[in-house]
């Protein structure tokens, strides 16, 4: 498993497995850390040693038996969508090893096409909290919610007694990128686990080993202020892109060279339009880093805000558009008082 982690997911699991080696790793688990910092691979790497029926001392499973086999088939044939935030979208949780639960963003089929939700229900947390009770084949069950933070206030309360009366041998892990997001109820029921950003010489030197140029990978550390799991992901998914793109058109706005309905319009015409808030937002809180003058930094903030509210509408009934054109209007009022033009990338 040590050849499929990063450094730093492998502290976090090297951690995790000598926890339980001395008897201390509770039934529930909240597993927190930036975006794409790897999480999920250290919460399934896990499940597959705690599961794994021949497990080594040195927190290694041994990829033979018959629940390595079936957690490995699993992973090939589990139907599961990655999210532009980079989440799972699940048509029903279900997995193909029997003691193994993978709990994400079920699809909604109705109206047509099918769309994965924004929230994990109250249904779903109820058919887990009655999956986790069921008899285990391979003497354990371990189920992942993620994201823990998408799992809404009325669902926490179907698997509050789960928590609060675990059962031997089952394990409920929660990933969030987004702790403070979950009921104090519920983090207080939870030992917790932490992946932290790595030195940036390590950082950098696992982007060039994933094969990115030098360039690109300083740049996107930069951008991502050394996160290297979501600098990989902007470099592969176009994010790097994207956030300039973004950075383009804030500029542009600023000089009024650009209207805020026709840029919302289209910062809102595909699937990219949280992305583009949060890129937006995240240039916002750049900027500010840049600055001396306290009444210049409030606005900033304030906007900071309002982009990661308007963020959250996207999920909502709110015409997406006209939410994104008055965010983006405010920001030319930010700008005005701004020596010099351009946002800065």
């Amino acid at each position: 498993m040590s050849t499929q982690l990063a450094p730093w997911q492998q502290r976090a699991y090297d951690q995790a497995v000598a926890t339980m080696a001395e008897g201390r790793l509770g039934h529930a688990l909240l597993i927190c850390g930036p975006e794409r910092a790897g999480k999920r691979a250290v919460a399934e790497a896990l499940a597959r040693y705690v599961l794994c029926t021949n497990r080594s001392s040195d927190g290694v499973a041994c990829g033979g038996c018959r629940s390595c086999h079936l957690f490995d088939v699993r992973a090939q044939r589990d139907p599961v969508e990655v999210r532009p935030d980079g989440s799972l979208a699940h048509p029903h949780g279900h997995s193909a090893h029997p003691d193994f639960i993978l709990l994400g963003y079920e699809w909604r089929l109705k109206p047509s096409p099918p769309r994965p939700r924004t929230e994990i229900v109250i249904d779903q947390m109820r058919e887990l909290s009655e999956r986790l009770a069921l008899s285990a084949e391979f003497g354990a069950r371990v189920a992942i919610v993620e994201p823990a933070d998408a799992v809404n206030y009325h669902a926490w309360n179907a698997i509050l007694k789960t928590l609060e009366e675990p059962q031997p041998g089952r394990y409920l892990w929660l990933v969030a990128s987004r702790p403070a997001r979950l009921p104090a109820t519920i983090r207080s029921r939870c030992q917790r686990l932490e992946l932290r950003l790595p030195a940036r010489a390590e950082a950098l030197a696992w982007l060039l080993a994933q094969g990115h140029a030098p360039d690109a990978a300083q740049q996107a550390l930069d951008a991502t202020r050394g996160d290297p799991g979501l600098a990989d992901g902007w470099l592969r998914d176009g994010g790097m892109q994207l956030r300039r793109e973004v950075a383009d058109d804030l500029s542009r706005l600023a000089r009024g060279d650009a209207a805020p309905i026709e840029t919302a319009q289209r910062w809102t015409g595909d699937e990219q339009a949280p992305a583009r808030l949060y890129h937006a937002a995240d240039l916002a809180l750049a900027q500010a880093a840049g600055l001396t003058d306290p009444a210049r930094i409030r606005k900033l903030a304030r906007w900071f805000d309002a982009a990661n509210r308007a963020r959250d509408l996207l999920r909502t009934t709110v015409r997406a558009d006209l939410a994104v054109a008055e965010l983006l209007l405010a920001w030319r009022g930010v700008q005005a008082s701004r020596t010099g033009t351009g946002a800065r990338t």
